[in-house]
This record gives structure tokens, C-alpha cells and sequence, in this order.
């Protein structure tokens, strides 16, 4: 089986998946009372598959699907203000075909990106538990082998980085997710061929609407990824 047919069947194994069930009826129960803004809509109310580019060489974790974002439109960041705020910035960046995301037919197309979560269902009060975590991140390990062209993960949020970290330290790349501190903007080389690591904080409308990520910073991060891959010239850095 080609990286690409394993890559779909394990989108398909995602959306089928039912590991945790204080998530399931978490995601169900929003999908079936909707907001009122949405009350048209038919939400998809399932774990939600990654979403871009299977050629890419730019991985974007993110926390979890939104309630009323991924878990009604039934992609990654999309129909949400964390994800309008993403998709702001790869645009700039060149690595969206649109400035916005509102639905999974919209024409969105990601170009030399992949966008991926820690956690496929949206969480109550977007706060996964530890184990529900650990249960999503086979999901994540199997795509890091099936993306065979990467060379930086952009962790958005300290979950999201931790996870990575973990998954790395559990494969032996690294001993330790200590010399690795998380913080805005910042860029890890974790070495053994490994993709280079850009940590920066989630898009979330908590962080966005303080200021404590504006618009500018998150751009300024998927600029610092464009000429890292450009640097890269298309090898393993």
C-alpha cells in the first residue's frame, strides 16, 4: 500500500474511531442541539481527519476540533475564529490557497502544508484529559511515518508540543522533552534527520482576543517556517 492509500485509510480509521466516551458524547450532543447561528447547519459530530498537503514539508499540530468550529464543519480549523486567524497567516505565508476556511467544500487548498490535533473530538472547555490524549496519539504517530517529505512541525500550543516531544522521546530521538522549552516563535533542532520544531501559541480566541497573539506574531512564525524549507532546498534538515 502506497503512503498516500495508508494515509487515507487511517483518516477513515479516525472518523471511525470511539476510544473515548466522554468525547463521543461530548461532540454528539453539541452536533445535536447546535448553536443558534447554526441551526441550519447538519454538523458532522465526529473525529475530525487532518487535512492538506500528503507531499508536505510543514506539519501543523493543533490542540483539538473547536465544538462549533471542526466538530460542525467536519475539518481541521475550519469555521471558527481560531481558524480564520490560521488561515490569515498560511495565506500571507503562502501555504493556503484562501485567506479564510468556512467549510469543507470552500475550495480550500493547502500547498506544501498538513494540518493535524493532538485530539480529534472537541473536548468540554477545549481540555482534553491525559489519557485522552495518550488514546489520539497513535493517530499522529502513524501520520509522522506516512508524511515522508517533512522537515519542520509547527506545534501550535503547549499540548500540541508536548505530544510531539513525547512521541520523540518515546522513539528514542531525544532523552528528554526538558531541553526543549516551549515559547513563542521559538525554533528547536532536535537532530538525527528529525524535522526541525517551531513552537508558537495556539490560535485560540482566549490568546487572541488579550493580545497575547496578534496576528503579526502568528504570521511571523509560518514566515520563519517558509524560509526554513527554502533553506532545506528540499532535503531532511
Amino acid at each position: 500500500m502506497s503512503d498516500l492509500a495508508a494515509l487515507q485509510l487511517l483518516q477513515q480509521q479516525v472518523i471511525a474511531c470511539r476510544r473515548c466516551p466522554r468525547l463521543r458524547s461530548h461532540c454528539a450532543r453539541i452536533a445535536a442541539t447546535r448553536r443558534r447561528a447554526y441551526r441550519d447547519w447538519e454538523y458532522w459530530g465526529r473525529p475530525v481527519p487532518s487535512f492538506g498537503d500528503p507531499q508536505a514539508g510543514l506539519l501543523i499540530i493543533g490542540l483539538a476540533p473547536a465544538g462549533h468550529g471542526a466538530n460542525r464543519t467536519g475539518r481541521m480549523f475550519t469555521g471558527d475564529r481560531s481558524g480564520d486567524f490560521l488561515y490569515r497567516a498560511l495565506h500571507a505565508a503562502g501555504f493556503a490557497s484562501q485567506p479564510a476556511s468556512r467549510a469543507r467544500d470552500d475550495g480550500l487548498v493547502l500547498s506544501d502544508a498538513y494540518i493535524t490535533a493532538a485530539v480529534r473530538c472537541a473536548p468540554p472547555a477545549n481540555k482534553p484529559t491525559p489519557r485522552e490524549i495518550r488514546h489520539c496519539r497513535s493517530y499522529l504517530e502513524r501520520e509522522l511515518g506516512l508524511l515522508p517529505h517533512l522537515r519542520v512541525v509547527a506545534a501550535l500550543g503547549r499540548i500540541a508540543f508536548d505530544v510531539y516531544l513525547s512521541i520523540l522521546r518515546d522513539r528514542g530521538i531525544i532523552p528528554s522533552r526538558t531541553a526543549f522549552p516551549f515559547g513563542h516563535n521559538r525554533q528547536h533542532v532536535i537532530g538525527s534527520g528529525s524535522p526541525l520544531l517551531v513552537s508558537s501559541y495556539h490560535p485560540s480566541q482566549q490568546n487572541t482576543s488579550t493580545g497575547r497573539l496578534t496576528q503579526k506574531m502568528l504570521l511571523d512564525v509560518f514566515l520563519r517556517v517558509r524560509r526554513l524549507l527554502k533553506e532545506s532546498n528540499g532535503t531532511p534538515i
